[in-house]
């Protein structure tokens, strides 16, 4: 289950009802699937084969197009990240700086962990909410942000966009912003 940390004041939000209330407020969407309809074989799986990523993506089907109906979203696609992956090193770099993007970033979490750090209101500030497995988030357009692992650094995501061409990051300048 999802958790919020407010960085200003440490306050911690768990809960699933909590966490989509508090960043319901803050203009973010959450969500959460059912992480045991994924086979036992791809839980913690994170070196996928494309059939493996075609499994996934067919086991949460349902929900992806409810969401993308929902949302106005036309394309995903799944992404798969661990130590294993090639250039992890510069990909993290790459994510972890603030940025918007013109449609939402979606993350639906199928294995692992993440984090996305997120600029609140002014009277939030900065957020951490660290996601697992059946957590879903959407950080609306032009909303501050960014999204990196966590310390095991594994994570297999569903995807969604919006531009058939996915998203693109545009870079954030806020002085305020530290890195935790």
């Amino acid at each position: 289950m999802a958790q919020v940390r407010i960085r200003n004041t440490d306050e911690i939000i768990s809960g699933e009802e909590n966490v989509r209330s508090f960043l319901s407020a803050q203009g973010v969407l959450y969500e959460h699937w059912d992480p045991n309809k994924l086979a036992p074989s791809l839980r913690d799986k994170y070196v996928l084969s494309d059939e493996e990523k075609q499994a996934i993506l067919d086991t949460y089907e349902g929900e992806i197009r409810d969401l993308a109906e929902r949302r106005g979203y036309r394309t995903w696609d799944l992404i798969s990240l661990s130590d294993a992956t090639p250039n992890i090193e510069e990909l993290l770099k790459k994510f972890e700086q603030v940025h918007t993007h013109t449609e939402d970033e979606v993350r639906a979490i199928t294995a692992g962990n993440g984090i996305f750090i997120i600029k609140g209101s002014d009277d939030v500030g900065y957020m951490d909410v660290e996601l697992e497995a059946g957590d879903v988030i959407s950080v609306p357009e032009e909303k501050p942000h960014y999204f990196t692992l966590m310390d095991n650094r594994q994570i297999v995501a569903v995807r969604l966009f919006i531009e058939t061409e996915g998203w693109i990051a545009h870079p954030y300048s806020d002085p305020t912003f530290q890195q935790a």
